[in-house]
């Protein structure tokens, strides 16, 4: 296991117990003590966790890990809806990306696709995610339309007024949609400036498709992105359970799972 990994073991046990110990780490993961503590100390001076005698504790940082370690978490799930995601993709189309781990993934699905990946047709991709622009610049057959804004560090996400200026002047396909939480009152973000940044992607594009794995249905974050009526399709994976896709489909969504 890569110290990367390991972070995001620890990170992910962390979010989801509350905290953890040192033998608790060395025994779920295999390393040694004193690897664990420069793991602990090392998460702690990046102000993710708080540490305590024996172990470390969440904090309210904790819930909003930055990307780089919050990729492996439901990475099988997320990579099945990346696929799919991408073979609703053609060479010539326009889509949209918001940040976050799911649509990254769905990002370097559609650089993969062979019958997407025309130079002369190139797909064309709008996105405020800096991470995934950099990742599909290089890429044959992708054209990279990138929105303004200021940075965020958890996500990558550029957001801000100048986020939102380019995309009442063009018209997006199909826009994939990462969010933090959907119900079947709307979809949500929990940073207000990425849920207006997402809002404005809603607002240009002729279809909505939410990409986002069974752990954020049925929940809610702190900012509205857009209304249920206007959510064309769900696609999420096959451990969503049935209680949690009723209510979107009696909303109107269309429910794909994979």
């Amino acid at each position: 296991m890569s110290r990367h990994e390991r972070l995001s073991a620890i990170l992910g046990i962390i979010v989801e117990e509350g905290g953890v110990r040192i033998d608790d780490i060395v025994s779920r993961l295999g390393v040694s003590a004193a690897t664990a503590r420069r793991d602990l100390d090392l998460l702690a001076n990046q102000q993710l966790l708080t540490r305590t005698r024996g172990g470390a504790s969440a904090n309210p940082t904790s819930a909003q890990l930055p990307l780089r370690y919050r990729n492996s978490r439901m990475a099988d799930e997320k990579t099945r809806i990346a696929r799919a995601a991408a073979a609703m993709v053609s060479a010539g189309d326009t889509i949209g990306l918001n940040g976050g781990t799911t649509t990254t993934e769905v990002a370097r699905e559609i650089a993969l696709v062979e019958d997407a990946a025309d130079p002369n047709h190139p797909v064309t991709v709008v996105t405020n995610a800096v991470n995934i622009a950099s990742e599909l610049t290089v890429r044959q057959g992708v054209r990279v339309v990138v929105t303004g804004g200021v940075a965020r560090a958890r996500s990558y996400e550029l957001t801000g007024p100048l986020s939102e200026l380019i995309l009442p002047q063009i018209t997006i396909g199909t826009l994939f949609l990462g969010v933090e939480g959907i119900d079947a009152l709307g979809a949500y973000a929990q940073h207000e400036g990425e849920a207006a940044v997402g809002a404005a992607f809603v607002r240009c594009a002729r279809r909505i498709v939410i990409v986002t794995d069974h752990t954020k249905l049925g929940t809610t974050a702190f900012a509205l992105i857009c209304r249920a009526d206007r959510i064309d399709a769900l696609l999420t994976d096959s451990g969503a359970p049935p209680e949690q896709l009723g209510p979107l489909r009696q909303a109107g969504i269309e429910v794909i799972t994979v």
